[in-house]
């Protein structure tokens, strides 16, 4: 995504919160200038703003980016018990994007 398509992004993610620019921006403590910066696409969105953005908001940094997890991962599996297979890969792809949030961010992995 170019840094207009994710500035897009966060502000449609900011609408579907309800929150004004300055909302978000008290509740990611990032400045309501940098918010507004970002938005415009003048400024590109740092990965640590990009997370406070999708903790504020409700939505995923793959949402906010365009990075999407998904499409990068393939998997099979089986439900026997009656699951909701649609919940089980939802979940699965949750996992997944924490794992990936969690080496961009370079937090050891437990051993």
């Amino acid at each position: 995504m170019t840094t207009t398509q994710v500035g897009a992004a966060v502000d449609r993610a900011r609408e579907a919160a309800g929150l004004s620019q300055r909302g978000l921006a008290d509740r990611t403590g990032i400045s309501q200038t940098t918010l507004s910066r970002i938005i415009s696409g003048e400024r590109a969105a740092k990965m640590p703003e990009i997370i406070r953005i999708a903790d504020a908001t409700g939505y995923t940094v793959a949402q906010l980016t365009g990075t999407a997890t998904a499409e990068r991962v393939q998997y099979a599996a089986r439900a026997s018990n009656g699951s909701d297979m649609e919940k089980m890969r939802q979940q699965l792809l949750d996992f997944i994007e924490l794992d990936a949030h969690l080496d961009d961010q370079a937090v050891p992995a437990p051993q």
